[in-house]
């Protein structure tokens, strides 16, 4: 056994010991320690060696981070710097080009969508804007944030805005369609609290054109009138142009004729229509006055007034050609049969007669060619009530047209239970309805066609489409005779003025009185002219109205539709024609005028009955003593009318306004004191 007290000589073979520091090599003293390393130790030496890895991992890690971070200041800063924003100047130089600020880049791909016409022109644009609101509760000091506001945006009420900042609210509006140059200023102010909102800007590059047509936008980007309106969910969702069926071109050459009309005249407004009769494809629309689209807001009502969609009128002697239409389809009225013009009517205490009458039998061509008021209550009488109402039903005149326009109108139209004999007699020469421009040029341009339903649209078709047959209302055969009845009347009736070499116009002439309050006025009268060409192809309908013109020295102060409407849409015809690929065709005159030539005076087939003297007519009475002529303004001899009162006094109003109260006007006496109504 060891004694633990005594020390253990070294091995042989151990290494000399240790001198103390300082002694001679000679003085060390031999000294040996014994240590004890329990299991334990060995256990903690372990866990502290894991210990200093992992934090070397760590450090390693650490070290990795940094130097990227390095990397990354040193690209920033170094290498690859970014330009700073000079504070001092928020706002660039002029024509320094610049990104779109976040608010103006996030409604970029969710803007309306551009409005096209048929041929690509913009007609409406939406630009990006932003809106500038803020959270009052973010702000230290709303008057100082006020004005640093004023001096980007001069149009900001700055009292408006501090009583806005200073509110509690969380949200409040300061501005609206800021530019993106004015986004950036404010963004440079550094002002708390203030925040922006993407918004759009509607614009109308081509100012009053199509204005009508166009409508317009609310603050929020919702259409209120017009396609805006009519097309809202297809321009909100879609953000492809969408292509008007109108041509900018041809809206321009109508808009120019109708302002220099109107001018001359010293008419109170006008309208006019230029539609293709296939397709219902409307190429122009017009009303005047009109206003700048970008002013809408700001624009009379008047001149808002679509007087194409919206307006009623009497449709006058136009609507002669739907009487002899429903007559010829009907079988009831042939183009032989001749109907008394040479007595007026009487029916119901009113008196119908003819301006410029012929006071003789009259054929069913001159009933047109002379715009007999007598001539076409008799096709009425024949035809018959029942059809009339059912033929007028199945021309869309009963109902709203479908057109992509909110503000087209429904027509005035008496019930059935007031539709009698009277009705029916004014009816067929344009008295007793009202309809809109719109319903008349669809309603003539079936007759010319051949027959076809069309919808009359706003949209463009897809280029190289087709047009869709629609079901055909009438007889081939009545469509071919209206359509030569209508060259009749520019050849050799009331619409010659309209006659344009090559083109072979067609139409019909329509003078009616301004209702206003129940009751007709004094010498204010609508003049309009439709008209169709080419009638031996029919391609365009051309609708062409002065709201009460007045007559002067070069019409002998007649304010009449031939004298005043009928001139102005042939120059429109002559000015669109080649715009539209239809030139004058003058080579073929001969054969084309032959293929819708009708005589006045059709020969009637062996044993056919020619003169149809419809029954429901009241005898006429004696002869009234002669009327004195009323009192009238000077310059109005000759004015416009479509019937005249033989009595002595005006007769009473009727107790429903849509009843015609044939009234009297200043005319001049014919030979023999007669009093004449014009037509």
């Amino acid at each position: 056994m060891t004694d633990p007290v005594r020390p253990v000589p070294p091995p042989a073979d151990a290494p000399p010991p240790a001198s103390l520091r300082g002694s001679p090599r000679s003085g060390a003293t031999p000294r040996m320690e014994t240590v004890r390393v329990t299991a334990p130790d060995l256990a903690r030496r372990a866990a502290m060696e894991r210990t200093r890895n992992r934090l070397v991992l760590t450090a390693a890690g650490f070290t990795v981070l940094f130097l990227a971070v390095a990397v990354k200041l040193a690209m920033a800063t170094v290498i690859v710097p970014d330009r700073p924003r000079p504070e001092t100047s928020p706002l660039p130089p002029p024509g320094t080009p610049l990104a779109a600020p976040r608010a103006v880049a996030a409604i970029g791909a969710h803007m309306r969508a551009t409005i096209e016409d048929r041929n690509g022109e913009i007609l409406a644009i939406s630009l990006p804007t932003a809106a500038l609101f803020a959270d009052p509760r973010q702000l230290m000091d709303p008057a100082d944030a006020a004005a640093k506001l004023k001096q980007v945006l001069p149009q900001l009420d700055e009292a408006t805005a501090i009583e806005r900042l200073s509110s509690d609210k969380s949200f409040a509006y300061l501005a609206r369609r800021i530019t993106p140059e004015q986004e950036i200023a404010i963004n440079a102010l550094g002002i708390p609290g203030i925040y922006f909102e993407p918004t759009e800007e509607r614009r109308y590059p081509q100012g009053s054109v199509a204005a009508q047509v166009l409508g317009a936008t609310d603050v929020d980007g919702r259409g209120v009138a017009g396609v805006e309106a009519g097309f809202n969910a297809r321009l909100r969702d879609d953000p492809d142009p969408l292509r008007l069926s109108i041509d900018v071109r041809v809206q321009a050459v109508m808009r120019d004729e109708l302002s220099a009309s109107m001018k001359e005249f010293k008419a109170v407004g006008a309208c006019g229509i230029v539609m293709d009769v296939d397709s219902g494809e409307v190429l122009a629309m017009v009303s005047l006055p009109d206003y700048d689209v970008n002013d809408f807001g700001r624009a009379p009502a008047n001149a808002r007034f679509n007087r194409c969609a919206t307006g009623l009128y009497e449709p006058g002697s136009t609507f002669k050609l739907q009487s002899a239409a429903m007559g010829l389809d009907s079988g009831r009225v042939h183009v032989w049969n001749w109907f008394d013009a040479s007595h007026d009517l009487y029916f119901g205490g009113f008196h119908i007669s003819d301006f410029e009458g012929k006071h003789r039998w009259l054929a069913l061509p001159e009933v047109l060619a002379y715009s007999s008021n007598l001539g076409a209550a008799h096709i009425a009488l024949a035809t018959g009530t029942a059809l009339q109402r059912a033929w007028l039903r199945k021309l869309g005149m009963f109902a709203r047209v479908p057109i992509q326009l909110p503000e087209a109108a429904f027509p005035l139209v008496q019930s059935k239970a007031r539709w009698q004999i009277l009705s029916t007699m004014t009816v067929g020469f344009g008295q007793g309805i009202s309809i809109s421009p719109l319903h008349l040029v669809r309603g003539t341009a079936m007759l010319a066609n051949g027959g076809r339903r069309i919808v009359p649209t706003m949209a463009a078709l897809p280029p190289g489409a087709v047009p869709a047959l629609g079901p055909r209302l009438m007889k081939r055969s009545t469509s071919d005779t209206v359509r030569k009845l209508m060259r009749l009347v520019v050849t050799s009736g009331f619409g010659e003025p309209a006659d344009i070499p090559g083109f072979y116009v067609g139409g019909k002439t329509g003078t009616s009185e301004i209702v206003s309050h129940g009751v007709y006025r004094k010498h204010a009268n609508v003049s309009q002219f439709m008209s169709v060409f080419p009638m031996n192809a029919p391609r365009y309908a051309v609708y062409f109205m002065l709201d009460d013109p007045k007559g002067n020295a070069s019409t002998g102060f007649f304010s009449t539709a031939g004298a005043v409407a009928a001139p102005g849409a042939g120059r429109v015809i002559a000015r669109i024609g080649p715009m539209l690929g239809i030139f004058p065709d003058l080579q073929d005159k001969a054969a084309i005028d032959a293929s819708l030539a009708i005589p006045m005076q059709p020969p009637a087939p062996p044993g056919a009955e020619v003169r149809l003297v419809p029954p429901m007519v009241e005898p006429r009475p004696p002869k009234p003593p002669a009327p004195k002529t009323p009192a009238h303004k000077p310059g109005a001899a000759g004015a416009s009318v479509d019937a005249v009162w033989q009595h002595p006094a005006p007769p009473p109003v009727p107790a429903v306004p849509q009843i015609v109260r044939f009234r009297y006007h200043a005319a001049a006496p014919a030979p023999g004191g007669r009093v004449v109504a014009a037509r």
